[in-house]
């Protein structure tokens, strides 16, 4: 297994991102589309998460494809940027055919950026057009760190950022991760220290720190500060290979692996952890139990290191509250 060419999510054939963020608010809204429907599932093991959308995810649910996916700062003011997006998809024509309507099928969630040092004061609630611009943008190329939904990210120690990685598998199959780090643990001791995912990483995607990865279970680094809901680190993985609701649910699942390896404590009652999958694609498993595993696994990978690469990649701004990984 090795990266794709980009080392992000869109190394997936089809599959575009788009970002919008406000820096004197500290927010912004990541989008995941594909120019057709596709795929997904959720495993939600957080035990604080907000969403919208997210139970017709079910394998036997009604709805068997959807059109985006929304990552969003901004806790329950944030679900709003799913309207923004959903509003721009209908104008296309894109969502589920109802008579004369088009209803576009969103399901999004949220991090807690809500006192991240920003100016929340705002008259209108900025989600929606935040949401509307993160379609706009999207692409092929996007840039992680201090962007999207990333943007007012922060973790136990450091800011955190929104992060990317991918992977191509033996088989031909690629499979890649995007995530917004925003969690009550910590994914590295601090400034400059190897990050608890280091043995994960690829030809120094994050930093190639030195130094052997210590954690002494009995300290942890927490947002002592934080109450609860104040959190929350949410994903989407993704792959090339054609799956059902149930195996895309069963991907999200087994990724959260990756979440754990990557940030201690991980799945706290006070998180909102979840992982979205999607299944943007038409390459068939050959092998299929033995191919689903090792895209369960290489998505816990790939989520992992993007944890880690999107903390690595955050960059200073004007009256953060947490410094960034590279800060001296």
């Amino acid at each position: 297994m090795k990266p794709g060419k980009k080392n992000l999510i869109t190394d997936i054939t089809g599959i575009k991102i788009g970002n919008a963020e406000d820096h004197s608010i500290k927010t912004g809204v990541t989008v995941l589309t594909s120019d057709n429907p596709f795929t997904a599932g959720i495993s939600v093991m957080g035990g604080a998460p907000g969403t919208r959308e997210t139970d017709l995810l079910a394998p036997d649910k009604m709805v068997q494809e959807i059109d985006a996916i929304v990552l969003s700062g901004g806790s329950a003011f944030g679900l709003d940027a799913a309207s923004g997006v959903a509003d721009e998809l209908a104008q296309q024509g894109r969502g589920f055919k109802a008579g004369d309507a088009n209803v576009p099928i969103v399901p999004a969630a949220i991090i807690f950026d809500l006192l991240n040092g920003g100016n929340k004061n705002w008259d209108i609630n900025p989600y929606k057009n935040l949401g509307k611009t993160a379609l706009e943008n999207c692409a092929h190329d996007f840039k992680i760190g201090s962007f999207g939904a990333g943007t007012g990210a922060t973790t136990a120690n450091l800011k955190g950022g929104l992060g990317s990685a991918s992977l191509i598998l033996d088989n031909g199959i690629t499979v890649g991760a995007i995530v917004a780090v925003n969690s009550f643990g910590a994914v590295s001791n601090g400034k400059g220290e190897p990050f608890f995912a280091s043995p994960f990483e690829i030809s120094k995607e994050f930093g190639g720190i030195e130094g052997q990865v210590r954690h002494d279970p009995s300290i942890l680094h927490l947002k002592l500060s934080s109450r609860n809901r104040e959190n929350t680190t949410i994903a989407i993985v993704a792959t090339d290979a054609k799956l059902t609701k149930a195996q895309a649910t069963r991907l999200a699942s087994v990724s959260h692996d990756g979440m754990a390896r990557a940030i201690i404590p991980a799945h706290t009652p006070v998180d909102g952890d979840l992982v979205f999958a999607a299944s943007i694609g038409d390459k068939k498993l050959e092998n299929p139990v033995e191919d689903e595993l090792i895209i369960g696994h290489a998505a816990s990978v790939c989520l992992a290191r993007a944890i880690a690469r999107g903390v690595y990649f955050a960059t200073p701004k004007l009256k953060d509250t947490k410094p960034t990984f590279k800060d001296h």
